[in-house]
């Protein structure tokens, strides 16, 4: 069983890591556009909060996510689109603020949440560790986004083993959300972690198998690099097709950055 307390810990972290990059930026930084298009910092770091919100919802009041569903779907297909650029029309400091207060309520909410318990959620409910496990994910990936518009170098670290992990197991939910059926045999995954260990997932006999390294592989499942600009190896048809969908992040498909994007 995960460790919930653990995943709790990681996620503190990743979001310090970033929180530590954006506290001191100029206003005319978090204006600057970031590769997602019509995004700018300001967008990147509201749309933290305006999940973290969300997810409150979902373990705190889970009696009210109905409801809240319903107001979404009245807002149609740009509610993400929308709820970030409300919130990035606030001031820098009044963003970040939002972030920290919202984050913090939402890790005591996650901790208190029961055993066995699951939460309502875009996609099929979850446990309370896949919750943090996918705020982990995604505070990553939008992280990652800051990270590359300053043109600065994140290190690598343990933390994104969660990332690893969450991207394998949502491999049929790539295929769904694309309208494709899901290959019946499982995959093997074998990522070199930071510290040069491997990272295994999936059967050791499976057909098919990719191999690389693990940042490669997070930064792929986020769809923050194509995969022409990772060292990925698919070693099957299926597995190559999917490296070409692959998506971690719940709603429709994404459209991920361009070969050589990055070069």
């Amino acid at each position: 069983m995960a460790d919930l307390g653990v995943i709790l810990g990681d996620l503190d972290a990743e979001t310090r890591t970033i929180d530590d990059v954006v506290a001191n930026l100029p206003a005319s930084d978090w204006a600057r556009a970031t590769p997602a298009e019509g995004w700018t910092i300001a967008h990147q770091i509201a749309h933290l909060a305006w999940t973290d919100r969300k997810a409150l919802i979902a373990a705190a009041h889970p009696e009210d996510w109905q409801a809240e569903v319903e107001e979404l779907l009245k807002a149609g297909e740009t509610y993400v689109d929308d709820g970030a650029a409300a919130g990035a029309e606030r001031p820098p400091r009044e963003i970040l603020e939002d972030w920290r207060s919202g984050r913090a309520a939402l890790a005591e909410a996650l901790a208190a949440v029961p055993d066995g318990q699951k939460l309502p959620w875009y996609g099929p409910p979850m446990s309370a560790a896949s919750m943090v496990t996918a705020r982990m994910m995604e505070t990553w990936a939008h992280g990652q986004d800051v990270f590359d518009t300053l043109g600065l170098t994140r290190e690598p670290t343990a933390r994104i083993w969660h990332i690893a992990r969450f991207g394998t197991r949502t491999r049929d939910f790539a295929y769904l959300t694309n309208s494709l059926a899901p290959p019946a045999e499982e995959f093997r995954v074998e990522l070199t972690a930071p510290d040069g260990s491997t990272w295994a997932f999936g059967p050791e006999d499976a057909e098919q198998k990719l191999t690389g390294t693990a940042l490669d592989f997070c930064l792929v499942v986020t769809q923050r690099r194509h995969p022409a600009d990772t060292d990925l190896v698919a070693h099957g048809s299926d597995v190559e097709e999917w490296l070409t969908i692959a998506q971690a992040f719940a709603g429709p498909p994404g459209n991920g950055r361009q070969a050589g994007q990055f070069a």
